[in-house]
């Protein structure tokens, strides 16, 4: 019998001693059933009635999971208006994020819009300008498709040193959705697309419009017009009722509130894809259009804000993985800061752009650990650690930081945000 084997067989002995309570102290810190008044005894839960339906005409989580929120870092920014918060993703399981917990980054502000109201104009090199309404859009066959969206400043703060104590600040700009809607395809071909037309450039409602260019080539691909996430509409904060959807690619031109998509001859380039969202190396040059996000892991439990509270023995350790350039096809993870690696189990087999769950079922002997992990994507490309990207970024980067992260899990359990380059 196998290493592998003998380890499962272990697991599978602890996890069938645990379902048979009474026999004892049960490693790993789980209790006697003999004493236990919240297994003998009747509890008051169980002695009347609960909540009937309609308690919550909308359904929102229980009062014990009141600390699985969005949170902002207020020094991050001058002002909540122009400003981002973070996804609790060291409190989440799976890949979807619930829309509730998903990121916010505005530039004005999020607006209120009704469906009515909304207007989309198509129109520049086309051979015939359109303006449709929210309802005209019902009417083109949909597709769904589940993508992740990235800041492009996901992890920017750990360029020069840890910084962010807690999974949710480094990499927490960023979540993962099923999108309905329509195709942009569809609509540029409603319009006709004229020879000489090679970008797009898309605008929002909002005051900050946010413009951004984005190639022809990308925008019949698989961009999407989107009006439901999660198989409800967009909420507020993501751009209800119409949003851009532009899978594998930084969030920043995602455009909320979708308004106008004009049809040019050659990128706009505007405030936000020369002043902003360009990465200055080391030499004090840019460089622009780099658009896609890297593959790219992070460790979300045990992690500085998920620390191991069941003591010694079987534990797993989880995390996510994602790709702009196709599918996470492996991670690695490592308990001794990048010297000997061992390959997690992924949840699924990873889809093109989106979020890819992994699991390492292991066991752990109380010591301290320097834990991290390691995406490979379907192109064979390998997660670099923080040395390399300096190697070739410097230190003067803010965008695209798709570092291997490493917490401290020191012997009490708890974890902390420190860097082994």
């Amino acid at each position: 019998m196998s290493d592998e084997h003998l380890k499962n067989a272990s697991r599978r002995k602890f996890l069938s001693s645990a379902a048979a309570v009474g026999a004892g102290t049960l490693a790993g810190g789980a209790a006697q059933a003999a004493g236990d008044p919240l297994i003998m005894e009747t509890q008051e839960y169980a002695s009347g009635l609960g909540a009937g339906v309609d308690e919550t005409p909308y359904g929102l989580p229980i009062k014990f999971e009141d600390d699985v929120v969005r949170r902002n870092v207020e020094w991050l920014t001058a002002d909540t208006i122009s400003s981002i918060n973070f996804t609790p993703i060291h409190a989440l399981d799976g890949t979807i994020t619930p829309q509730g917990c998903a990121f916010e980054r505005h530039h004005s502000g999020a607006i209120e819009m009704s469906k009515d109201e909304y207007r989309l104009m198509i129109h520049g090199l086309v051979d015939t300008p359109l303006i449709f309404t929210y309802d005209d859009l019902q009417r083109f066959p949909r597709v769904q498709k589940t993508f992740f969206l990235e800041c492009a400043a996901n992890t920017g703060m750990e360029w020069a040193g840890a910084q962010l104590n807690g999974a949710q600040f480094t990499h927490g700009m960023i979540h993962n959705m099923e999108y309905t809607g329509v195709t942009l395809r569809t609509l540029l071909e409603e319009s006709g697309v004229k020879a000489e037309g090679k970008w797009v450039y898309v605008e929002g409602h909002d005051a900050s419009s946010n413009g951004r260019s984005i190639p022809l080539e990308k925008a019949l691909d698989d961009c999407m017009i989107a009006f439901a996430a999660n198989g409800e509409a967009l909420r507020m904060e993501h751009g209800y009722p119409v949003r851009l959807v532009v899978p594998g690619w930084e969030g920043n031109m995602w455009v909320k509130w979708l308004r106008r998509i004009e049809v040019t001859e050659i990128a706009v380039e505007s405030r936000e894809e020369t002043s902003k969202y360009t990465d200055t190396l080391e030499d004090g040059t840019s460089r622009k259009w780099t658009w896609e996000m890297d593959a790219k892991s992070v460790v979300t439990s045990p992690s500085p804000q998920s620390p191991i509270k069941h003591g010694k023995g079987p534990m797993v350790i989880s995390g996510l993985a994602w790709s702009g350039r196709g599918s996470i096809v492996r991670v690695d993870v490592s308990k001794d800061g990048g010297k000997s690696w061992e390959t997690a189990r992924l949840a699924a087999p990873g889809e093109d752009m989106a979020l890819t769950r992994f699991y390492l079922d292991t066991e752990w002997d109380g010591s301290e650990m320097l834990l991290q992990s390691r995406a490979m994507d379907s192109t064979g490309y390998v997660q670099p650690t923080k040395a390399e990207l300096r190697e070739v970024r410097g230190l003067n980067s803010i965008y695209h930081n798709n570092c291997i992260q490493t917490w401290h899990v020191k012997e009490n359990g708890e974890a902390e945000n420190v860097e082994v380059s």
